[in-house]
């Protein structure tokens, strides 16, 4: 199937002109020959003008305002010419010229609509992340990391791809719940992994108040009643207690009030319960597509 497969490469970034520099190398490499997509959100560092000196086959798309990192991401999707988007941050790259060749063979079935790419935080953390355990199975998984997966661009599109509102974090398993409420699955990858150059340095404020609010949200729209009355107070009780410090627990709690405040202009759109319990499953670990053939989406 893979062979019948082309693909794009869609990069978001904003005034990280020498990281997005090594992204691009690394993607212009690709064995695959994807179109390489650029959405510019509003750099003033000089960003567009590298890209087009330096990367004349690279797609550039500029704008001069800032919209944030999941607008741009809708927007890559939707521009994009390849059946699979392959999505890195522009702070990342490709380890081997083979990778997206290798996540594009991951696609062994229709209902497989995404695929985790391995991927090293190579600044923090040496472990591979969302590798499979073996590449004789599809192993199955709740969500995957922003920075490395790619994803079938016609699900996407009709999915209605991210929810803008969250605006900063949350949006992958946002969008992995309900695509696994539309019958399909995130698999883990088995290509070689991305590199993840992310800095050490977090801007926890940001972090905290928007990770605890999008949670909240995630929550309201996603989980069925009656369970919801059980899954938010649980998030918020979790939420809050991931830190004492005064100051970043002043933070959490305003992300659960503005959460809980957009109540009132964010509709509830929740999956059904087998959805939500199965989500639920694939959260605690993955598991082989295998066991998870009768769904009541097969119906």
């Amino acid at each position: 199937m893979s062979d019948t497969l082309t693909a794009s490469v869609v990069i978001t970034t904003k005034n990280r002109r020498d990281e997005l520099r090594a992204a691009l190398r690394s993607a212009v490499e690709q064995t695959a020959t994807p179109e390489v997509l650029v959405i510019d959100d509003g750099s003033s560092d000089g960003t567009p003008e590298m890209v087009t000196a330096e990367f004349p086959g690279v797609r550039l798309v500029r704008h001069d305002d800032s919209l944030g990192y999941i607008v741009r991401r809708n927007e890559g999707a939707r521009l994009a010419t390849g059946a699979i988007v392959c999505s890195i941050d522009d702070d990342a790259a490709f380890s081997t010229p083979d990778v997206v060749r290798q996540a594009l063979g991951d696609f062994a079935s229709e209902r497989i609509a995404a695929v985790a790419i391995p991927y090293i935080d190579i600044h923090t953390d040496p472990r591979v992340c969302q590798a499979a355990p073996d590449a004789q199975t599809v192993y199955v998984t709740d969500r995957y990391k922003g920075t490395a997966y790619a994803v079938r661009r016609d699900v996407f599109v009709r999915l209605g791809g991210y929810r803008e509102h969250l605006f900063h974090q949350g949006e992958e398993g946002d969008f992995c719940i309900r695509l696994l409420a539309a019958g399909y699955v995130v698999r883990l990858g088995n290509a070689a992994p991305i590199h993840h150059a992310e800095s050490p340095k977090r801007d926890f404020q940001r972090m905290d108040f928007y990770g605890v609010r999008n949670a909240v949200l995630f929550a309201w729209q996603n989980v069925p009643a009656p369970l919801v009355l059980i899954h938010l107070p649980v998030v918020v009780l979790r939420c809050l207690a991931h830190t004492w410090n005064p100051g970043r627990l002043r933070t959490r709690i305003a992300g659960v009030l503005t959460g809980i405040r957009l109540f009132a202009s964010v509709p509830r759109e929740p999956v059904p319960a087998w959805t939500y319990r199965l989500w639920r499953a694939l959260a605690k670990g993955p598991q082989p597509l295998s066991r998870l053939r009768r769904w009541p989406a097969d119906a």
